[in-house]
């Protein structure tokens, strides 16, 4: 079984790795310290199982994940993390076990042997990242594009164009492709922050300038670095709503 073990701490890494010699059939095909090393070791090594820290500089743990199944791996994931208040989240994201440091060699082994009998039915990498994320609106949006990894937060962010089974990302200028649908994407971002225009667009409230009308009452939303979007009857009715609530 090839192992990965990704922690920003250089002893926490070292603890890991000591346990897994003590188990000759697991092989430690590279160590990480950040998100993005990750993901480029899981491109090149395929591995059977992750021992995946959580808050990490860079990409947390659950964003690695979602980057793993874009790449269509399926590996077991193990969260060590030295914060209990992730537990949760782990499990909802039906990850294999979830170690909090300091944890002993037993605790350590249980936990691999949980791993090495669920690693053949794993879900994919993208079932446990959504899974984590139910109720906890996105603050940021990852993109994999071959090995390139752009991290958007949301504040950046002016608007989202539905492309069949991919989103288009507007941000600073620049358009980026996400393959994730305009619904799956629409229930992890912030209602009040974000609103659906229009059947083929979500937009940033923050970078809405004014709302236009013509005569034949065709209306769209006018933005601060002056993009002109298409505003449905119903979408503009989520605007009225919205600010008359406020």
């Amino acid at each position: 079984m090839k192992a990965l073990i990704v922690d920003d701490e250089d002893l926490a890494r070292a603890v890991v790795r000591e346990h897994l010699a003590a188990h000759p059939d697991v092989e430690v095909v590279a160590e990480c310290a950040n998100g993005f090393e990750a993901v480029k070791a899981a491109a090149q090594h395929q591995p059977d199982l992750v021992f995946l820290d959580i808050q990490m500089p860079k990409l947390d743990g659950f964003e690695v994940l979602e980057l793993l199944e874009a790449d269509g791996r399926r590996p077991a994931v193990v969260f060590v993390t030295a914060y209990d208040q992730h537990a949760l989240r782990a499990f909802e994201a039906q990850a294999v076990d979830y170690l909090l440091k300091p944890f002993s060699r037993e605790r350590f082994d249980a936990a691999l042997a949980k791993a090495r009998a669920v690693r053949e039915s794993r879900p994919p990498a993208a079932q446990l990242a959504a899974a984590s994320r139910q109720g906890r609106p996105l603050e940021r949006i990852v993109v994999k594009d071959g090995p390139k990894v752009t991290v958007i937060p949301l504040d950046r962010l002016g608007w989202v164009q539905a492309q069949d089974d991919y989103v288009l990302l507007r941000t600073e200028g620049r358009n980026l492709l996400k393959q994730q649908t305009m619904a799956s994407l629409e229930a992890q971002l912030d209602p009040a922050r974000f609103i659906r225009i229009h059947r083929s667009f979500l937009l940033n409230l923050d970078r809405l300038v004014r709302i236009e009308q013509d005569a034949k009452e065709h209306r769209e939303a006018v933005l601060r670095d002056g993009a002109r979007l298409p505003v449905s009857r119903a979408g503009y009715k989520r605007l009225r709503e919205l600010w008359e609530g406020a």
